[in-house]
């Protein structure tokens, strides 16, 4: 053989190898990534080739499947009453990655999920039939949340304080996860609802944490009656009115101005929902004291799934008097979810313990065998029960006397606390209205724990406080959850 036939049946050679080499890593490593990929459609294709599993609210399914015409894809979500769910299943599209339940329970509902598979699925390599997500969302207090946030801006939360089953999860305004799911409609639905100023995709009551405001005078009062800072929420605290924020000159104002908040009792002060109490009382506490019980509650935990990943809820560091003392009254850079405030009035209501929050009650296969039980949430002491029992003495003072009377119910035993939190640079924008309370039914044992935040009303700025806008909100979901 000549030496350039040499050559070139060795380079041949070297180009078959080659080749090879790449199959073989395409194969055995790049595969599944390409398999993984979200632009690869037989991924679509295999996911929409039968029918999902479903959420279940009291034992109804709240979505479905349907079948499509002249598409590759054969069934496409759909959605019963999908607006007013929107904030609990999210959607499941066939153009875009699904969120919420939806999202996080995908391999379940779609049959991919290795606890639902048998032995003969095992062996054949067949997909499952689809297993189904039982919610712990009561209908009622959903409805109730909805028709009374109407067209406001805002979110709401309810939670069962016993038992840590969430109730209630609302966000508005919503939207139809319906109009996401065809892909031959969904690119339209979806800039047009990317583009709405309103976000109707962001799920308000879990994952946009804004200023809680007075609400957060509870968390302070907790601090100050486990420390020790003060006996019972009946003894006179050291609170000079005007409060001047330390080492400036500037005062901290109440926003009744006649109100007996000067060395008010921690009861009076929460009645009067008076800053210059609160505000001293985090700053003789220290950052650091407030701060603890803040995340004893739930504040500054990045991993808080109830089983949807909520935004964390913050309460800051590296603080200075002055921002110490607006923290105490939820202000500087203090954020919190509804869910957050819901749980701590959970806790409080709970004398002193939270049940972990979650809105799904079990996973099943196809025929309702449970593959998982998720009501057996863990319960953790964040106070005492004497502190628990003040507090709820006090928030049932603000609601029969003080800034919640719009919260009252025959036949219950309802505290509460308001919160008006400032919004923009120097309050120039409109405040947003916090409630959050507890109520307790006088005849069945009932209790329900919620927290309510508007965001944007049609009322004027005037008119804009937590009794005004979110207690009348917290009052229907409240009876609704207690049967009233």
């Amino acid at each position: 053989m000549n030496k350039t036939i040499r050559r070139a049946s060795v380079f041949a050679l070297l180009l078959v190898l080659t080749l090879l080499v790449r199959a073989t890593w395409v194969q055995f490593y790049d595969g599944k990534a390409l398999a993984d990929d979200k632009d690869n459609r037989r991924n679509a294709i295999t996911t929409y080739a039968a029918p999902l599993g479903n959420i279940i609210v009291a034992g109804d399914s709240i979505t479905g499947s349907a079948r499509t015409k002249g598409s590759d894809l054969a069934y496409r979500r759909t959605y019963t009453d999908g607006r007013l769910y929107a904030a609990v299943t999210g959607y499941a599209s066939q153009s875009y990655a699904p969120t919420q339940l939806e999202g996080i329970y995908q391999d379940l509902l779609n049959g991919t999920d290795s606890r639902l598979k048998n032995i003969m699925d095992t062996v054949t390599g067949e997909r499952a039939h689809p297993g189904n997500v039982v919610t712990t969302i009561d209908p009622a207090v959903q409805k109730a949340a909805y028709r009374a946030l109407g067209s406001k801006k805002g979110a709401a939360v309810a939670i069962d304080p016993k038992t840590g089953r969430i109730l209630a999860v609302v966000s508005t305004p919503s939207y139809d996860p319906s109009a996401l799911t065809d892909a031959d409609t969904a690119g339209a639905a979806w800039k047009r609802l990317n583009d709405d100023p309103e976000k109707p995709l962001t799920n308000r009551a879990l994952r946009q944490p804004l200023p809680p405001g007075s609400t957060f005078k509870l968390v302070v009062a907790a601090a100050a009656l486990e420390d020790g800072l003060y006996a019972s929420v009946d003894q006179r605290t050291v609170s000079p009115d005007p409060y001047m924020l330390p080492g400036s000159t500037k005062a901290l104002s109440n926003e009744n101005p006649n109100a007996p908040c000067e060395n008010a009792s921690i009861r009076q002060a929460l009645r009067y929902s008076c800053n210059n109490v609160f505000g001293k009382m985090a700053v003789d506490l220290g950052q650091d004291k407030v701060r603890a019980m803040a995340e004893k509650f739930g504040f500054n935990n990045d991993r808080q799934d109830v089983p949807v990943r909520a935004y964390p809820s913050v309460y800051p560091s590296d603080m200075d008097k002055a921002q110490t003392a607006l923290s105490g009254i939820g202000q500087f850079d203090v954020t919190a979810t509804p869910l957050q405030m819901a749980m701590v009035s959970a806790a409080i209501a709970h004398d002193g313990e939270l049940a972990s929050a979650h809105m799904v009650s079990q996973i099943t296969d196809s025929g309702g065998d449970v593959l998982q039980n998720d009501d057996d949430a863990p319960t953790e002491r964040i106070v005492s029960a004497s502190t628990a029992r003040q507090l709820q003495s006090a928030m049932r003072t603000v609601v029969e006397q003080g800034t919640g009377t719009n919260a009252r119910i025959a036949g219950a035993t309802v505290g509460g606390k308001t919160g008006t939190a400032q919004h923009g640079e120097n309050n120039s924008q409109t405040p947003y209205a916090w409630f959050t309370s507890y109520a307790k039914s006088d005849t069945n044992g009932k209790q329900v724990a919620v927290a309510v935040m508007v965001e944007q009303s049609d009322a004027a700025r005037s008119e804009v406080s937590g009794n005004g806008l979110a207690a009348p909100v917290a009052k229907a979901m409240m009876q609704a959850a207690l049967g009233s």
